[in-house]
């Protein structure tokens, strides 16, 4: 695994907060908090609702745009910008495999008929240190 690839990783391989931004049906972006987290393949994945603005918007423009990796400006030491195409999952697989124990307050188990998973396949990765004047940037 490249060094960028496992530096990126490590920025998702928790579950983290990410900015998430779709295409609105008036093709202007809009954008919400997500909880993320990403496979050894860099999918990242999040829960949402079914009937979510969201949702909505990713079955009409699956392009999609996060940025996450700070929590703390004070703090900051890295952040990634992520270009990705999103797709919805309902199967029951999926749904028990994205499940996570904070969902309970939210959702009423992985069998809730308004819990659905969203995976973002990303293209375009941007990684950023607050001393590097340009992004390393992985392309997949």
């Amino acid at each position: 695994m490249s060094d960028l690839k496992e530096k990126i990783l490590e920025k998702m391989k928790n579950h983290t907060l990410a900015a998430l931004a779709t295409i609105a049906e008036d093709g202007k972006p809009w954008t919400r908090y997500v909880v993320v987290k990403a496979d050894d393949q860099l999918n990242i994945w999040f829960a949402t609702f079914k009937n979510s603005r969201k949702t909505s918007q990713i079955a009409k423009n699956p392009e999609v745009h996060l940025t996450l990796g700070v929590s703390d400006p004070q703090t900051a030491v890295s952040w990634l910008q992520i270009q990705g195409r999103a797709e919805l999952f309902e199967d029951a697989q999926t749904r028990n495999a994205v499940w996570y124990d904070l969902l309970n307050s939210i959702f009423n188990g992985p069998d809730d008929p308004n819990f659905v998973v969203c995976k973002i396949k990303p293209y375009r990765i941007e990684y950023y240190m607050m001393n590097m004047p340009k992004p390393e940037i992985w392309e997949g």
